[in-house]
């Protein structure tokens, strides 16, 4: 079943519609009970055996203007360094805002510093509302957090995971990141299914290299962040985008609306810090 989405931030807290993986793919499943409002479900499957968990080297950024571009959403030069504040808000509750994640880890460890993993699809319509959401509270982010974006990978079908872990290995992720949600959900430039050579071939408006590109996509490089991303989703819990998840020990169920996830967020971001 085809889902119509809407990026209207005025909208965004009464988008209530659950999606499975890619449109058009299968038809949605009910909505998870701790699945928060404004997210949309997704179905995980079993991570494979053969999935990579080893950090994978990436090919060399480009050089020209990309090479001065952020290589993710996750790179601490997109996230603030502004002085801690106090969350707003009431503090939340276990089992209503957020469960603890038995035995989570991190996606990408890094000493003294506090993780905030999103798990997102590009044609997710309440991933893109959140959006213009995340990049403002990330930028009063502390310099001791760090923001990691990751595409949900649960359908082989779904070639935008790819496309993001080769535009992030290319250096070009500043680029394409925002540019893909908006071609999707706004310009109609892209379908929410769209194949490699589609994908690619808008990138190339971008200014983004389509031949190293498409043959990105299939590297190395990018198959194993593919594996390290299902594995984290699938250990996490995740069964909705989006889906915030804090320093690899909480994912947040809770929100009313899109923006009281990162309420949530900011007193589970309070208690590491703290505890660090």
């Amino acid at each position: 079943m085809k889902i119509r989405h809407t990026l209207l931030l005025m909208l965004a807290p009464l988008l209530l519609v659950a999606c499975s993986q890619q449109p058009d793919t299968a038809a949605a499943p009910a909505a998870s009970p701790d699945a928060p409002q404004g997210t949309e479900q997704v179905s995980p499957a079993a991570s494979s055996p053969g999935d990579s968990t080893v950090a994978p080297g990436g090919q060399a950024p480009e050089t020209g203007a990309a090479a001065g571009e952020a290589t993710s959403p996750a790179a601490p030069s997109e996230t603030g360094n502004a002085p801690a504040r106090a969350p707003e808000g009431p503090a939340p509750v276990a089992g209503t805002d957020y469960v603890e994640i038995q035995g989570g880890q991190p996606f990408a460890n890094a000493a003294g510093k506090v993780e905030v993993a999103e798990v997102f699809a590009y044609w997710c319509g309440h991933c893109a509302a959140f959006e213009p959401l995340v990049n403002a509270w990330k930028a009063r982010l502390p310099g001791d957090v760090n923001f990691v974006a990751l595409p949900a990978v649960f359908d082989e079908n779904d070639n935008f995971p790819r496309a993001f872990f080769a535009s992030e290995t290319m250096g070009t992720l500043a680029r394409t990141h925002d540019a893909t949600f908006n071609a999707i959900h706004i310009e109609k430039k892209l379908r929410p299914n769209a194949d490699a050579a589609a994908i690619a071939a808008f990138y190339g408006t971008l200014g983004v290299d389509q031949q190293r590109f498409t043959s990105t996509m299939q590297s190395f490089a990018v198959n194993a962040n593919l594996g390290r991303a299902r594995q984290f989703a699938v250990r996490s819990g995740v069964n909705a985008t989006p889906t915030v998840i804090v320093n690899g020990k909480y994912r947040v169920i809770g929100g009313k609306s899109l923006e009281d996830i990162l309420r949530v967020t900011d007193h589970l971001v309070a208690m590491e810090r703290a505890a660090q």
